[in-house]
């Protein structure tokens, strides 16, 4: 396992990873895999870019997890509006991704003056963070801090 993976072998919860959805742990490792990327990126959109899904990826493990299917016919929500009602001491962190979601847009469509090299540098810190934190939620050690 590299650095940069989870540590899935780990477990300080009372359910264990094995009590995870496998759909957890996969989106755990892309949310790695996306932060690897956003590391690695030479350019400042595709950082940008690679940390929001990285964040996105991780919030969408804690979903996984805890999320109930909504009932049919019901209008769906994005995941930083689940994310928050399923884990509200998470609001925060939600509403912080959720507005960065038009940069990331626009970074995505090549769009070299929609973030800084200094929002980029920043997001990928905080979306390592942000992994960390939802690793620690679903009852997993977190990772070392990479960025």
């Amino acid at each position: 396992m590299s650095a940069m993976s989870p540590h899935h072998d780990h477990y300080t919860g009372p359910a264990g990873p094995h009590m995870l959805p496998a759909t957890a742990h996969s989106y755990l490792e892309r949310s790695a895999t996306s932060l690897r990327d956003a590391i690695t990126a030479r350019d400042v959109p595709t950082r940008y870019a690679c940390a929001h899904v990285a964040a996105l990826c991780a919030a969408a493990a804690l979903l996984a997890a805890r999320a109930k299917p909504a009932p049919r016919g019901r209008r769906q929500k994005n995941a930083w509006v689940l994310l928050a009602e399923v884990a509200p001491e998470l609001t925060e962190w939600a509403s912080f991704f959720a507005s960065g979601a038009a940069k990331r847009a626009a970074a995505e469509a090549g769009s070299t003056r929609a973030v800084s090299e200094r929002e980029a540098d920043d997001l990928v810190r905080d979306a390592d963070r942000f992994l960390a934190v939802i690793e620690q939620a679903l009852g997993l050690v977190p990772h070392a801090s990479v960025a």
